[in-house]
């Protein structure tokens, strides 16, 4: 389970995904019987198809999800993008606390059968920092990088 949120985290974090959505029609059938199950009143849903996994961007009470599913259309885990305000209470305080100097560019919350786990990826002048939470309501150092000050 690790290393399926482990490889859906790198996924998205490094936007290593394809840039051309395929047509439904050429999406396999046990993904498409899932997503139905899964997401029955989904609206204005975009597949994309991968190697390993299918990408299936939708919207559901006014949210815009991202589900990924493996080719045998098992749910991998649904991602969404949040407001710093729609975090648990002491993640923000923490963000405020330790990561006052940076802003942040991406926040998303990912939702796996055992699990939810947020991702914040911070900016400041002199460095990028992704942040990962732990589980216990706090945030750890996922990737940290220097930013070159030539």
């Amino acid at each position: 389970m690790k290393k399926t949120i482990l490889a859906l985290a790198v996924i998205l974090v490094t936007g290593v995904t394809s840039a051309f959505a395929n047509t439904h029609d050429r999406i396999n059938e046990r993904v498409t019987a899932s997503f139905n199950r899964d997401f029955a009143s989904a609206k204005n849903v975009s597949w994309q198809e991968e190697t390993s996994y299918v990408k299936v961007t939708f919207s559901l009470s006014d949210n815009i999800l991202f589900a990924y599913y493996t080719q045998d259309g098992d749910l991998m885990g649904v991602i969404r993008n949040m407001l710093s305000d729609r975090l648990p209470i002491n993640l923000q305080a923490e963000l405020k606390k330790s990561y006052s100097h940076f802003w942040i560019n991406e926040l998303f919350e990912m939702s796996t059968e055992s699990q939810t786990t947020y991702y914040c990826s911070l900016e400041s002048d002199t460095a990028l920092v992704i942040l990962q939470s732990d589980g216990s309501g706090h945030w750890i150092v996922y990737k940290k990088i220097r930013k070159n000050l030539a």
